[in-house]
């Protein structure tokens, strides 16, 4: 076959992607499963790969998707618990008694607050969050999906405890045995667990210094498009605080990438930057002057409100009526202090960083009986699995969740009602990530036929370092963000596109860590559009319809984060660190 045959038979598995999501609005449990047909008939006629092969690497791509699937699905869970217990609802009145003012509760509840539930569970989770308790308080709910979508950017390439980077890159991408040989050998790096942590290093160093204007791009998109005088100045004034927020997050996430890893840099940034942020307010400094507040509720337009008033709990009307005529939920919000709603997160990233960091603790968790590995799938040699069922965060959500039971005081209703509740979110995901993961492990091991030594991948993203050249480290953030886009996660976009910058940056003599990078913190840009986040975050708060009205205003956001990623990350490549690997 032809290099332009191979070319365009490569680019079909992700061209219907496109064309079915995209243009056709076909979800991902529809979409995924095409595109893995599709790539397992291009690689069996366009690469020469058995049946066998396919099989092989396409089961090797469920078991990875199963590890992402349990660890969202404990953190689904344990968001839920505290739904149904009210923790949120004290979380929500703690954040509001500090400033009844819009701006300094988009910066509170947003950035902070969205980065770290982002940072705890990633997936779309802070959006389908803070959007109902923005709408809670007032908020038009057609600005708290705005705002919502915007604020937790930088969590993203964390989220989940890492599970982009520790899964998406180190479990799949760079678990390819080539590239293995490469990072420990003319890399340097002890293994690829040092690579990634290095990769995580860059990309939390580029949204550091973009991000620095985040918080305020959130306030000044409210103040911009729904405020009374559709002005940026409002937000003008509260700039000392959102560049404060900042630095209170940016310094604590910055630092943990670096000395910790991609593990816990969201969690922590956000849990110290909510201390640092919330006790400087209650202190009475940095508070505007004067609260800011929405115009009055007959001068909305119509297209801002749908099913839910705001105001009014968007919790859901099916929880259990107490005695009192209170809903189960109020009464134990009534009785619950801030502290106690806060426990279970904060018992989570204790657990985390003991099981990460001590040895005796952490080794028993890694190995043991009740773990999956699966070596050779099929009798193929790298094709490979495994389910370490203990270790994966998503263990430690279930036990804090059922530990949680106790300390809030729950009944059988509303436990059985978070484990509904988290099922419901996780089954849409299942198919999609398993085809997903699929899909991918089938392109990116392409090579192994006997009709080409490149794989799919390596064919596009030589294409691309070839249409580019020097200009490539630019465009590798909206590659990352592309991936979302399609794909609705920045771990998807990881593994879709890993591999393909990584080969890109090497096609062309710049630092792998600082391109693949920029990927990462692309995948995160992406979310910002994804369009099945979009629709979930719509639907919490009743608005389902104007999706393409918050794509085109989060395009905003998306275009400044973009270009200066972009500018940033060749920077980077040609100036800081010519010499990286």
């Amino acid at each position: 076959m032809s290099d332009i045959t191979h070319i365009l038979l490569a680019l079909l598995p992700l061209v219907t992607i496109v064309v079915l999501m995209v243009g056709l609005y076909q979800p991902a449990t529809v979409t995924m499963p095409i595109a893995w047909i599709l790539a397992s008939a291009v690689g069996f006629i366009g690469w020469g790969m058995s049946g066998t092969e396919i099989a092989a690497f396409s089961l090797s791509g469920v078991a990875t998707a199963s590890e992402i699937l349990w660890i969202v699905f404990g953190a689904i869970l344990l968001l839920y618990t505290l739904k149904q217990s009210g923790a949120f609802e004290v979380i929500n009145a703690g954040f509001s008694s500090i400033s009844d003012d819009r701006r300094v509760q988009v910066v509170l509840l947003v950035f902070l607050m969205g980065t770290f539930i982002e940072g705890a569970a990633g997936f779309g989770t802070p959006a389908a969050i803070v959007g109902p308790l923005l709408v809670g308080l007032g908020f038009p709910p057609l600005a708290a999906v705005v705002v919502a979508l915007t604020g937790n950017l930088m969590g993203i390439t964390f989220g989940a405890v890492g599970t982009p980077l520790i899964i998406g890159l180190e479990e799949v991408v760079f678990a390819q045995p080539e590239i293995t040989a490469e990072v420990t050998g003319a890399g340097g790096f002890e293994n690829v667990t040092a690579y990634v942590a290095s990769v995580g290093v860059w990309a939390a160093s580029i949204h550091v210094i973009v991000g620095v204007m985040l918080p305020f791009i959130g306030v000044a998109m409210m103040t911009r498009f729904f405020g009374e005088q559709r002005s940026i100045k409002p937000a003008l004034e509260v700039l000392p605080l959102t560049l404060f927020a900042w630095a209170s997050f940016a310094v604590p996430y910055w630092a943990t990438a670096y000395f910790l890893g991609p593990t816990f840099p969201a969690l922590l940034g956000a849990m110290i930057g909510l201390l640092i942020t919330g006790a400087t307010l209650r202190a009475g400094y940095l508070l505007p002057d004067e609260e800011w507040n929405f115009g009055p509720r007959e001068s909305w337009p119509e297209h801002w409100v749908g099913d839910i008033e705001p105001g009014e709990s968007t919790s859901g009307s099916d929880r259990a009526v107490a005695t009192d005529g209170g809903t189960v939920s109020e009464r134990h919000s009534q009785n619950m202090s801030l502290g106690m709603a806060w426990l279970p997160y904060i018992i989570t990233a204790g657990l985390l960083v003991v099981t990460r960091t001590i040895d005796p603790i952490q080794t028993p968790l890694q190995n043991n009986p009740l773990n999956l590995e699966f070596v050779e799938i099929l009798g193929v040699a790298g094709a490979s699995g495994s389910f370490r069922t203990l270790y994966l965060p998503g263990f430690l959500f279930v036990v804090v969740s059922v530990v949680t039971y106790g300390l809030h005081g729950m009944n059988s209703r509303e436990i059985k009602e978070s484990w509904t509740e988290s099922v419901q979110k996780i089954l849409p995901a299942v198919i999609a990530l398993w085809f997903a993961v699929a899909t991918v492990q089938v392109m990116i091991n392409s090579g192994v036929g006997a009709a080409l030594d490149a794989s799919m991948l390596d064919v596009l993203s030589n294409l691309t370092a070839d249409v580019t050249g020097a200009a490539y480290p630019f465009f590798s953030g909206f590659i990352g963000a592309f991936g979302a886009f399609i794909a609705g996660s920045n771990t998807v976009s990881d593994i879709l596109f890993g591999a393909f910058q990584y080969n890109a940056a090497q096609n062309i003599g710049v630092s792998t860590q600082v391109v693949v990078g920029a990927q990462a913190v692309g995948g995160a840009i992406g979310n910002l559009i994804a369009i099945h986040n979009v629709v979930a975050a719509l639907a919490v708060v009743g608005l389902v319809g104007e999706e393409g009205r918050v794509i085109r205003l989060e395009l905003i956001p998306l275009a400044y984060y973009g270009i200066f990623t972009g500018i940033l990350t060749l920077l980077f490549a040609y100036v800081v660190a010519p010499g990286a690997f």
